[in-house]
């Protein structure tokens, strides 16, 4: 069965790009990640970049949008409600967003939907408690874990950078990820998530203490679902 390594301690999923995420008691993962995660994203329209994302890099306020699958159940399928900081309700698609948010920017923006997610690199993204506490001891304060927005966050001793190029097991009989590699960390990081203010401190000591990783990257290896509570086991 593999060598218990932690449990699952949160999950978490983000509708929208750069909005806040919907912590989860189940996730389901398929070959795409976590379903309904990143599934929707604002774009630059006149970007030629590689990079075209509207985030919190462009608009800090933007992790202060709530977003929420109407049926948390049926991510395929349901509406994204989004709930703006000055308490603005309506869906990711409502048009008003849209002006609201390229009036923030300074610049048109458009909204994509992707079934298989707006991500930057691999689609899921585990971190341990104990790498999280390793961070905030360097840091000298503690930091919410919702600033660095993982899917998957894991109570255990280890960091989750001993599992690289290894597969970890949730459950008896639940999904499968393949850890490949740190992830390089930005300025969504110095954001505050419950005030968008910006601490660049906290860049700082990710990248001066820990190489500028904080967390790593996984890939589905095996379709199924992850608990809260679930044991975790290194198979690989």
């Amino acid at each position: 069965m593999g060598e218990i390594i932690g449990t699952v301690a949160a999950l978490n999923r983000f509708p929208v790009k750069s909005m806040a995420g919907e912590p989860l008691e189940t996730a389901e993962i398929d070959w795409q990640g976590v379903e309904g995660d990143r599934q929707y994203a604002f774009f630059f329209r006149d970007s030629g970049s590689r990079f075209p994302w509207l985030t919190g890099r462009d608009v800090s306020e933007m992790v202060l949008h709530a977003a929420r699958f109407a049926d948390p159940q049926a991510p395929k399928t349901a509406k994204v409600e989004v709930t703006a900081p000055d308490g603005w309700h309506g869906t990711v698609d409502d048009p008003e967003l849209l002006e609201r948010l390229a009036a923030a920017a300074g610049a048109p923006i458009g909204l994509i939907q992707l079934a298989i997610g707006c991500f930057d690199s691999m689609p899921v993204s585990v971190v341990t408690t104990a790498a999280h506490h390793w961070v905030e001891t360097a840091h000298g304060s503690a930091l919410d874990m919702r600033r660095f927005r993982a899917n998957i966050v894991i109570e255990s001793d280890h960091s989750q950078m001993e599992w690289a190029g290894k597969r970890i097991a949730f459950g008896e009989d639940g999904a499968e990820l393949l850890i490949t590699e740190g992830i390089q960390r930005c300025a969504m990081v110095t954001i505050h998530p419950d005030t968008a203010v910006r601490e660049p401190k906290v860049l700082r000591t990710v990248a001066q203490q820990f190489g500028n990783n904080y967390g790593t990257y996984a890939a589905p290896a095996k379709k199924g679902f992850v608990r809260i509570g679930d044991v975790v086991r290194l198979i690989d």
